[in-house]
């Protein structure tokens, strides 16, 4: 399960005053040395990812953060990414030092309630302690979290640590199924997936494959075929397939071809359902026919890659666009965890299904837009409200 992509995984970060242990902490709590240790504040510079299965909840993603304390020449940069693992974070774990003064601790104590983020705290080198189990009882009231007295130096309380993880986690941090809601088992389904030049070689792109694993484990009966041999595929079925599935680019050509009784989709549709909020999205749909040649707008993808020619979000939306709004729409593209804080400046934002970003990071970004009263939608949405067809396609 180790090869599960870190967008499926529970995302668990660790934050904690500089040298408070967090590194040690991690390491105890995977069995394993992960990250760096050292008796020198700072040791952590970026956050540090690792992977990991954690029964019962099964694959995880812890991250070490740098101490929010961090006072070296870096510190504030240091301290800045650090607040941007809050964007990520389905959980947190809050280690405080046996000597630590915790006036700093009890502000991210509230950022995380005040953020609905499940959070256990950590009394770390709780060896340094004569009555360790007091001082974990005390600063639970104070962090207003459960607390569990640990030393990651002996291993003392590291399965307690783990226990807590377990009955704290959250059992929301993604939705059930991507798929489910649409079929049926023994339905027939039909996938047309455009094989491109942007496509990795000799594999699918991740939404084609986990839509592919829900249709599995949902009891479909899975066609799959590339854009060109759609026509093939339907004459040779005995019926019309129950749903169909393609890829955003192709919604008008599938749209045109399709069965009148077979409902249609896009991958980018779905995973906006399952990674996001598809209402916000729906309705910033209705931006675009407000837009003008004086407006700009944000085009943000979950993964930072080299364009090449046909790429969907860097030219064929852009021209889209374009084509319907005017030449001298202002368009800005980020990549990654590139996501401006400020979206004053944008009439609409534009991001694609998220399908390497887990679902907190996902909403944490249409929170962001709704807060500064600016519309986000989706790239399949956006494809499919430009081609005339967002009220024809299947989207709940």
């Amino acid at each position: 399960m180790l090869n599960t992509p870190q967008s499926m995984r529970m995302t668990i970060a660790v934050f904690g005053r500089t040298n408070s242990g967090k590194s040690s902490l991690v390491n105890a709590i995977l069995g394993e040395d992960v990250s760096l240790v050292s008796s020198v504040g700072g040791t952590t510079t970026d956050p540090v990812k690792r992977p990991t299965e954690l029964y019962p909840i099964g694959p995880c993603l812890f991250i070490d953060t740098a101490g929010f304390d961090d006072e070296t020449e870096l510190g504030e940069l240091r301290t800045e990414r650090t607040k941007k693992v809050l964007d990520r974070a389905d959980m947190a774990i809050l280690v405080v030092a046996a000597d630590d003064e915790i006036t700093t601790a009890q502000k991210w104590a509230d950022t995380f309630l005040e953020r609905n983020i499940k959070a256990v705290g950590v009394l770390n080198k709780s060896d340094l302690l004569d009555d360790a189990e007091k001082k974990a009882a005390e600063l639970s009231k104070i962090l207003k979290m459960p607390l569990v007295a640990a030393s990651a130096l002996t291993g003392v309380g590291i399965d307690k640590v783990k226990t807590a993880i377990i009955e704290n986690a959250p059992r929301d941090f993604e939705l059930p199924s991507i798929i489910g809601h649409l079929v049926s088992e023994g339905e027939s389904v039909l996938l047309v997936m455009p094989q491109d030049i942007q496509a990795p070689k000799g594999r699918l792109i991740l939404p084609q494959v986990q839509v592919t694993r829900d249709l599995l484990d949902h009891g479909a009966v899975i066609t799959s075929v590339t854009a060109d041999k759609l026509e093939d595929a339907l004459k040779k079925l005995k019926e019309p397939p129950k749903l169909i599935i393609t890829d955003s680019q192709v919604f008008p050509f599938v749209y045109e071809r399709k069965p009148k009784e077979s409902k249609l989709t896009s991958f980018s549709v779905l995973l906006a359902r399952y990674k996001g909020d598809i209402s916000a999205f729906l309705k910033g749909t209705e931006k675009i026919d407000k837009l003008t040649e004086n407006d700009r707008v944000l085009i943000a993808e979950a993964c930072s890659h080299n364009p090449l020619d046909g790429d969907i979000g860097r030219i064929k939306i852009p021209n889209l666009l374009r084509k319907k709004i005017g030449e001298k729409l202002e368009i800005d593209i980020v990549g990654g965890s590139n996501f401006p804080e400020d979206l004053s400046p944008y009439a609409l934002v534009v991001h694609c299904g998220g399908c390497m970003f887990n679902r907190r990071y996902m909403l944490n970004r249409i929170r962001a837009a709704k807060e500064q009263n600016v519309p986000i939608t989706n790239y399949g949405m956006l494809i499919a409200k430009l081609s005339g067809i967002l009220d024809k396609i299947t989207i709940e």
